[in-house]
């Protein structure tokens, strides 16, 4: 479980992976780097998850190790100060990676109704 003032921050989470897997769903590799505008989406998707894991409590983190919370918030951090740097290949693999593995974590100690 998690403290109650995180559950809305680990909905968005949650949901913002789910857009990154609805987005990529039925996508190949080869798609993604001749698609400019899901490069876009998918990073700012995966920025926003960044900047929800942020906001999660200290407490609430400690709760879920299974969930990679510093890496989370790296990403978000290197999107939004290092963009110039920032391969699409590692933007492919955390979108159909990383977030599905999330979304697994998340889901495994979400209330079934967040607030």
């Amino acid at each position: 479980m998690s403290t109650n003032r995180d559950l809305p921050l680990l909905g968005d989470m949650l949901d913002y992976c789910r857009r990154v897997v609805l987005k990529t769903a039925d996508i190949s590799r080869a798609d993604f780097d001749q698609d400019d505008n899901l490069q876009l989406a998918l990073t700012h998707l995966i920025q926003i998850i960044g900047e929800a894991a942020a906001r999660v409590s200290e407490e609430t983190c400690l709760l879920h190790p299974e969930v990679d919370w510093p890496n989370i918030v790296s990403l978000r951090n290197r999107i939004v100060h290092d963009y110039s740097g920032l391969a699409m290949g590692r933007i492919w693999d955390v979108a159909t990676i990383n977030v599905p593995e999330l979304i697994t974590a998340l889901e495994a100690f979400m209330p079934s109704d967040p607030p």
